[in-house]
């Protein structure tokens, strides 16, 4: 009882102070916090009272820029890049010094790359007239031209990146494109003319791969991985320009094995190795052709194709 009794007189105490302006709540706080610790009173603590519990559903929000450093980008929109304000520089066509001199060279150089594109080109147009023998002069006229670009570019020394890419798309137009349709026009009427578009296709798209592989492709001095589109327009030419005495059929599988030949991993000789070969070598062929061209031709022809796997072979042996 008495201890009841001094429970309600100390709360009777705190409610008077609080009508007396809080002055006996601030005398009697620390008695009743000494003698019940355990025991809360927050409606009756002014200093509970100021402060405000906050939910923890509520959360106050940070800063913007906090906000926008700890957003996640999403892996789908890529951040701009910085903008580079730096004046575009134009690379130079021709390396090293561009003298009025080495101007001339350069040109000179580039116009038998452009030479070759157009007899590529002319030859199209007589293949299409039914003028084909014409239309095969024109593409050994390539060939040649072909092969004295690249010479006088090492002789005055004007090659150049450019030169080379320049060089790779006559090419394909000349031989991956222009020898097919030449030869397409020999065929008709021989062979079925979907079996000769079939071939012709087939050896557009094997020349197609072989300068690609070309560009990208260490270069070998002694050999060629495969028989190079240049030379292999060439034979498909002179085997127009000469008529070989064969049937159609036999013609359509030679030219589908050459368009296989050239993306083939075979070693060819070069042009260079084979002209360091024993005078005799050469004199056979040269006997033969005033004997009979066109077996003479067909000879040397399937011995250059045959020399791909036999090369290849030896190498297999050696390793």
């Amino acid at each position: 009882m008495r201890r009841s009794g001094t429970i309600a007189r100390q709360v009777l105490w705190v409610r008077a102070g609080r009508h007396d302006g809080g002055l006996r709540a601030a005398v009697d706080r620390p008695l009743i916090e000494r003698r019940f610790p355990k025991r809360r009173y927050p409606r009756y603590d002014a200093e509970v009272e100021a402060v405000v519990p906050v939910s923890p559903a509520v959360v106050p929000a940070p800063p913007v820029d906090e906000v926008a450093a700890v957003v996640p980008v999403s892996p789908a929109v890529l951040p701009a890049p910085p903008v580079n304000e730096a004046v575009a520089i134009a690379i130079p066509l021709l390396p090293g010094a561009r003298t009025a001199a080495r101007r001339m060279k350069f040109v000179l150089v580039n116009g038998c790359t452009l030479a070759s594109l157009t007899l590529g080109m002319l030859a199209i147009f007589l293949a299409m007239q039914g003028e084909v023998r014409p239309a095969a002069l024109c593409l050994i006229a390539c060939v040649a031209f072909d092969g004295l670009d690249g010479a006088l570019a090492r002789r005055l020394g004007v090659a150049s990146p450019f030169g080379a890419q320049m060089d790779s798309l006559a090419d394909m137009c000349s031989f991956g494109l222009a020898a097919p349709v030449v030869v397409y026009a020999s065929l008709a009427g021989s062979v079925p003319p979907a079996a000769a578009a079939v071939a012709c296709a087939l050896v557009a798209s094997c020349a197609a791969i072989r300068l690609a592989r070309f560009n990208v492709s260490p270069k070998d001095g002694r050999f060629f991985c495969g028989v190079p589109t240049t030379m292999a327009a060439a034979m498909l030419a002179l085997t127009v320009a000469i008529g070989l005495p064969v049937s159609g059929l036999v013609l359509l599988g030679g030219v589908a094995l050459l368009a296989f030949a050239m993306v083939s991993s075979f070693p060819y000789a070069k042009l260079a190795r084979l002209v360091k070969l024993p005078p005799w070598v050469w004199l056979v062929p040269v006997v033969g052709a005033l004997v009979d061209i066109r077996l003479t031709f067909a000879l040397v022809v399937a011995g250059y194709l045959l020399s791909g796997p036999v090369l290849w072979l030896r190498q297999r042996r050696t390793i």
